[in-house]
């Protein structure tokens, strides 16, 4: 790790993993259990399949989610990072046994540019079928479609980082 890394992981400031946010949907950990079909969790992360997809559209994804407040991925501790994957292999294992899927979308989206729209990190897991009209589409190819092409690509952003509302 750099000395810049060193240094600014030193100076960020951490949540204690027993704090969440009042206002976040995501920190009611006991509504995210009661509302979803199946969970599993360890010492630092919940999954949640989402039943609010029950239009049958994402049959079984849901969401891998820090039970401490962090706002994106790039705000998760070392530990969490590391809980994170090790339950998204026993999310894989279940869902292989229950769905038998063809294959995984995972992905997370940081800020409204992305698409996030709760302000709490959240690893998505999306089992994909072969017969899925979209199969074979993973996360890159959405993005990388003309209609996707920034005005000048060779401008930076403006670094908002903000939450896009809704959905």
């Amino acid at each position: 790790m750099t000395p810049i890394c060193r240094e600014a992981l030193a100076e960020r400031v951490v949540v204690r993993h027993d704090q969440w946010i009042d206002s976040c949907s995501f920190c009611d950990l006991d509504r995210i259990r009661s509302t979803a079909a199946f969970t599993v969790d360890n010492e630092l992360c919940l999954f949640a399949d989402d039943v609010t997809t029950d239009d049958g559209l994402l049959h079984g994804s849901g969401v891998i989610i820090p039970k401490a407040h962090r706002e994106t991925v790039f705000d998760l501790s070392p530990a969490e990072a590391a809980a994170t994957h090790e339950l998204l292999q026993v999310v894989r294992i279940a869902l292989d046994a229950r769905l038998s899927p063809d294959g995984y979308t995972v992905g997370w989206n940081c800020y409204a540019a992305s698409g996030q729209t709760e302000p709490h990190a959240h690893l998505h897991v999306i089992p994909r079928f072969d017969d899925e009209p979209e199969a074979g589409k993973g996360l890159r190819w959405w993005l990388r479609q003309p209609t996707n092409r920034r005005a000048d690509p060779t401008q930076p952003g403006g670094g908002s980082r903000t939450f896009k509302a809704g959905g």
